[in-house]
């Protein structure tokens, strides 16, 4: 398992906590936490090693597409590939914004 923390200015304010995905199904979970401030802090916990740049490529395409929530997003991920990765972080931030 490997523990990955990146950082993120953040331009978009949400209200609500949430969660997309399920650990169980071999996928990854995002569960999203809002926060004041300007900072999206991303916490992933993988079972896939030597996978921090392939983390940061997405947020960094997520980042130039899309304005950043300010938050904590915790990532429990197992093996999900980098379009269900993006699919669930999408997901999560959708739901948060409708709270």
């Amino acid at each position: 398992m490997e523990r990955i923390e990146l950082s993120y200015p953040a331009a978009e304010r949400v209200v609500g906590q949430r969660l997309a995905g399920v650990v169980g199904s071999g996928d990854m979970e995002a569960l999203f936490e809002p926060a004041e401030g300007d900072v999206l802090r991303v916490v992933i916990k993988t079972s896939v090693d030597g996978s921090q740049q392939r983390w940061r490529h997405l947020f960094e395409r997520l980042a130039a597409l899309r304005s950043l929530p300010a938050g904590q997003l915790e990532i429990n991920d197992f093996g999900a590939t980098p379009g269900v990765a993006r699919l669930r972080i999408e997901q999560v931030f959708e739901e948060a914004g409708h709270a």
